[in-house]
Parts: structure tokens; sequence; C-alpha cells
């Protein structure tokens, strides 16, 4: 959905058209990302629309960004260890 929905507005009928979910289960997804705030809808008639808010986008992404250089430090940290064991290994 989330996906979807960066390509622009789309209803929710359009968001539930490629997925095997229920309309009433793709309306409690639009929902949760709502809460969130990921995710903006509007009444037009009879439609509700749903768009994407950059604003959280961008904060998850820069969650996302801190959360992967922590793996990444934690990684290179587990790497330079098991050198450090190759390397013991081989003096003995």
């Amino acid at each position: 959905m989330v996906e979807r929905l960066t390509e622009g507005p789309a209803s929710i009928s359009q968001l539930a058209e490629p997925l095997d979910m229920s309309l009433a289960a793709v309306v409690q997804h639009v929902q949760v990302l709502e809460a969130c705030g990921l995710v903006k809808t509007k009444k037009v008639g009879r439609t509700r629309m749903c768009r994407i808010e950059p604003s959280a986008m961008t904060a998850a992404e820069r969650w996302m960004a801190d959360r992967r250089r922590g793996w990444e430090d934690r990684l290179n940290q587990l790497g330079d260890v098991l050198a450090d064991v190759a390397t013991g290994e081989e003096k003995s």
C-alpha cells in the first residue's frame, strides 16, 4: 500500500484492487498507517482518498538509517573479533 501511494494518491478501492485482502482489511491497514502518521486520508464524496505524508516518511527513513548504522557498527566489530580469532588460531 505504501509503495502504491508513493506513485500518488489512491482510493481505498484502488489500494485493495491488487491485494488478496478484503476491503475491510485494507481499511484497517490504512487506519493503522494513518494513526502512525504515514498516510493521510480525506473523504471526497463517497470515496476515501489516501496519500503519503512526506514528513513522516522522512522521519521513518532517518530512523531506519540510524538503525542501519548501528547494525553496521556491530557487524564491523564482529568482523574484527572474528579476524582476531582467526589470526590467533593461525599463530597456535
